[in-house]
């Protein structure tokens, strides 16, 4: 977004970095440098070291050797607010709100601003609102975060960081729930940083979004660092081939068979907002998926996807319209009968909704299908870890074992657990949630693999998007909504454009 700036410009340095857990050497002697004014780009697959280094930085955690160098000084920072008070925030890729409290409490959470009579709430709700005004997010501060879509949350985790006004910024995905329009907004506010002089580190898996804010990009591959670039020098291209090889795409769709017969059915459905009984969120929608079709859908946030998807599986009210899972409504069962039915969702929020943090990698695997883990009434824990076990490998989660916490598992590859878990059901219907977010180009291609084999075995397959490459990949019908409704139906040889113009987002000239 700015020149290239030189070494004078450097604010922060990480100088021969190396970070171990026990055996494995996640670090291994990284040097990294932010410039003041400037974005840095950190690219790399998930386990590739990113958000350890980032965490580093931020007083997360220390380095096992190697040093922080600040202004030209050495520091060490033994927590994240040691970090904060010397002007370093970081915003976390996965988001460490408290649901039970309000937008306001969440953004001044540990740094209560003091009044003559205790916390001074109502200078705490004008700085909020000023914030969210910037960030374009018109909600009330008292509003409770657990009643905050996924993207309104990742924007109260924005808000908290700028609300220190830090001189470092670290924003590891910070666009990762957002919808197109919310990520202008974001990279706006970026440009304001960046004229205020404050140096901004940018991780993202969006590449070709990432490209448009970078300055400085970086590589990191298996904790070493493999490839340094200057804005005119990189493309998507330059960072795959750093990334993952040369030769890699999402993949294409899936050939070679014919199309069963209509697994899943949606008549006219209706699904109006909780909150406001008179908004329609899905409009009177139809929509027929064939077993071993893969379909996309794409829209903007608000566009309806979600909902949608969450209405099938059982979870979010219909107001009216039918679901037919092979001919038969299921609009009267439980989510737990329409998963013993043959309908599993994958969610939006894997940590959320996708996984039991407590419980390990085979006990994930196996929760949504623990039925067949019984001998005579009885949870058999060998027939579990067996199971288990299958699924690792028919996932390729990896892992040394079923036993492993949840919670040290890579990105991508406790989205392939949150798969595995459905696929261990025998669904008929797979519905997933934006099935990418949070996770590298190389889990992203392994998990669209994934999918594509499923539907040769004959899975209908739904997968919603705010990514119009991933329309663009193995999908054999794209359908586009806006506003609750289907505006537009693709085949595979739709072209970005015309996605992007059915779903009512602009498109470059």
């Amino acid at each position: 977004m700015s020149e290239t700036q030189n070494i004078d410009d450097v604010v922060l340095e990480a100088r021969d970095i190396v970070k171990t857990y026990g055996g494995t050497r996640a670090l291994k002697g990284v040097n990294f440098a932010i410039r003041k004014g400037t974005v840095t780009t950190l690219f790399g697959e998930n386990g590739a070291g990113k958000s350890t280094l980032m965490k580093i930085l931020s007083g997360v955690e220390q380095p096992t050797s190697g040093e922080i160098v600040l202004d030209g000084v050495p520091v060490a920072f033994g927590s994240t607010n040691d970090a904060r008070d010397r002007g370093i925030s970081i915003i976390h890729q996965e988001l460490s709100l408290a649901p039970n409290l309000s937008v306001r409490d969440n953004i001044f959470m540990g740094r209560e601003i003091s009044g003559p009579f205790g916390v001074d709430y109502a200078e705490e709700t004008r700085q909020a609102r000023a914030l969210l005004d910037d960030l374009e997010l018109p909600i009330d501060p008292a509003t409770l975060v657990a009643d905050l879509r996924v993207g309104q949350q990742q924007i109260i985790e924005i808000a908290r960081a700028l609300s220190v006004n830090s001189r470092i910024l670290i924003m590891d995905e910070p666009t990762s729930a957002l919808a197109a329009a919310e990520v202008e907004v974001l990279f706006g506010v970026i440009r304001d940083l960046l004229a205020r002089g404050v140096a901004i580190v940018y991780i993202s898996h969006h590449l070709e979004e990432a490209l448009e804010v970078t300055d400085h990009a970086v590589v990191l591959r298996d904790g070493v660092m493999t490839a340094r670039g200057e804005r005119g020098e990189i493309d998507v291209e330059w960072i795959v081939r750093h990334m993952v090889g040369d030769g890699f795409d999402l993949g294409s769709p899936p050939e070679g068979y014919e199309f069963g017969d209509v697994a899943l059915r949606v008549q006219d459905l209706v699904v109006v907002d909780p909150e406001n009984p008179e908004r329609s969120i899905v409009s009177g929608l139809s929509l027929d998926v064939h077993a071993g079709e893969i379909v996309c859908i794409y829209g903007l946030m608000g566009a309806g996807r979600t909902e949608l998807l969450e209405a099938v599986a059982g979870k979010g009210p219909v107001a009216s319209g039918d679901i037919l899972l092979d001919g038969r409504s299921v609009l009267s069962d439980s989510i737990a009968e329409r998963i013993a039915a043959g309908i599993g969702l994958v969610p939006e929020d894997r940590q959320r909704d996708g996984l039991v943090q407590t419980f390990d990698v085979g006990t994930n695997l196996t929760l949504a299908s623990i039925d067949r883990s019984l001998r005579r009434g009885v949870l058999s824990r060998r027939i579990e870890k067996t199971r288990a076990t299958s699924l690792i490998s028919a996932v390729t989660v990896k892992t040394p074992g079923p036993d492993l916490a949840i919670g040290a598992l890579s990105g991508g590859n406790q989205q392939k657990v949150v798969i595995g878990k459905i696929i261990a059901t025998d669904p008929r219907v797979m519905l997933l949630d934006e099935p990418s977010r949070g996770i590298d180009v190389g889990a992203k291609g392994e998990v669209f693999r994934l999918l594509a084999d499923r539907a040769r075995q004959g899975l209908a397959v739904v997968y919603s998007t705010s990514e119009v490459g991933e329309c663009l990949s193995i999908a054999h019908r794209i359908i586009v909504m806006r506003r609750g409704r289907i505006s537009a139906e693709f085949g595979p040889d739709a072209t970005k454009d015309m996605i992007m113009a059915a779903s009512g987002e602009a498109v470059a000239a």
